[in-house]
């Protein structure tokens, strides 16, 4: 079955920096686009960054562009997510999200939750002085 396990949260000051993986199982990583997704408490998960299938063009929030970098090695069925210059309002649940093809050629598309159709359990990144 599906399985998509994320690691590398934590505590964290401001303006440190932070690595996310999402290690997948059970489905062709490679032929799938894949993302991230954060959620706090009491609000609507939302998109932070999409990578298609072949790691062509990525998409990130306006919120993240700049500090946080998405990547994938499907050799080895990992997600990535690299952020940088963290701030307090980057403290979330962050998850990974399987799509349900290889990319989206509207990009707006990768923001829609029902166009994933497997998602990880989450892993908490607080970041606080």
């Amino acid at each position: 079955q599906v399985q998509l396990v994320e690691s590398g949260g934590g505590l964290v000051q401001p303006g440190e920096s932070l690595g996310l993986s999402c290690a997948a199982s059970g489905f062709t990583f490679s032929s799938y686009a894949m993302s991230w997704y954060r959620q706090v408490p009491g609000k609507e998960r939302e998109l932070v960054a999409a990578i298609p299938n072949n790691s062509g063009s990525t998409y990130y929030a306006d919120s993240v562009k700049g500090r946080f970098t998405i990547s994938r090695d499907n050799a080895k069925n990992t997600l990535h997510l690299q952020m940088n210059n963290l701030k307090p309002e980057d403290t979330a649940v962050y998850y990974c999200a399987k799509a349900k093809t290889a990319f989206y050629f509207i990009t707006s598309h990768y923001a829609k939750m029902p166009n994933y159709d497997y998602w990880g359990q989450g892993t908490q990144v607080t970041v606080s002085s």
